[in-house]
This record gives C-alpha cells, structure tokens and sequence, in this order.
C-alpha cells in the first residue's frame, strides 16, 4: 500500500488531494483545498500555504508528492511568476518533511485520466470521479486537479518510492 499526495499549486487556492492503494487501484482517499485571501501580502499567503501543508505532511505520511509542474501563459506572464512563488514554498514543505517529490505537467495528467492532453477541467473532474467511483463532483476544480496528479502518483511512481 502506498500513499501520494498531489498539489494544484494556485496563490489564492491550492488544491490538495491524497490518494492509498496499491497498483491502479485507489483503496482510500481525501481532498480539500487551502485557500488564502487576496486582502493579505504575498509573503502572508505564501506563508499560510506552507504551514498548512505542512500540517497536512505531518498528518498524513505521504510516501510521494506529486506536483503540477510550473507553466507560464504569455498573456499573463505575472501569472506565472506568482505560481512559481507558491511551487517553491510547496516544494520546500515535501523537503523539509522528507517527501520525496515529482512534478508533471497538467497536460501529462489530462492525457493519461481522459485520453485528451487538452481536456477541460471539467473533464479532468469527471474522469477521476470516474476512477474513484464517486457520484458528487470534487469541487473546486483545484481539488480535482490535485487528485488526478495523486492518481497519476499511484500510477507510475509507487515502484520508485
């Protein structure tokens, strides 16, 4: 049995889910998302999703975090600086906790959960509910995001853990 965690980094949501089982299949799971509010300076909010996930490191044990790898649009290139902001606090918790971490790209998840390495969030929701044989959506989409990167963990890596 093996445990991954996957995160959906976001400023104002990062999306967490938590994914045990063996092989393909998921024998237990838990989502949630840390939120933070845009009233707050950067450093509170950066500070915030750090100390939240690393309560949630120290809670759970996870063997693995999988991390949604850093993209940039060129129309909002400040977008993509601030998401690299609240990677590399997100990545220092699975260091300083001694989790061993990976990062794939969201179309690398969408390809191998939908078929479609361009599908839509919507999309990417309804095929990992369709793995976990679950009948309500996993809202918001951060918290589906994070549980199809913990899938994809359970997936490929638990021979490498």
């Amino acid at each position: 049995m093996i445990k991954i965690i996957g995160i959906d980094p976001g400023l104002a949501a990062t999306g967490v889910g938590v994914v045990r089982g063996k092989r393909l299949k998921a024998d237990g799971f838990s989502f949630g998302t840390i939120y933070t509010s845009q009233k707050l300076p950067l450093p509170e909010r950066l500070s915030h999703i750090y100390s939240r996930l690393l309560l949630v490191l120290k809670d759970e044990k996870p063997d693995l975090m999988v991390v949604e790898d850093i993209f940039s649009v060129e129309k909002y290139p400040k977008s993509g600086i601030t998401l690299g902001k609240a990677t590399g606090v997100i990545l220092l918790a699975g260091y300083q906790m001694n989790v061993p971490v990976t990062e794939v790209p969201v179309r690398e998840a969408k390809q191998v959960l939908t078929g479609n390495g361009n599908a839509s969030k919507a999309q990417l929701e309804k095929a990992v509910r369709h793995v976990l044989n679950l009948k309500t959506p996993i809202k918001p989409f951060h918290a589906s995001d994070a549980m199809a990167l913990a899938l994809i963990g359970l997936y490929r890596y638990q021979n490498t853990v």
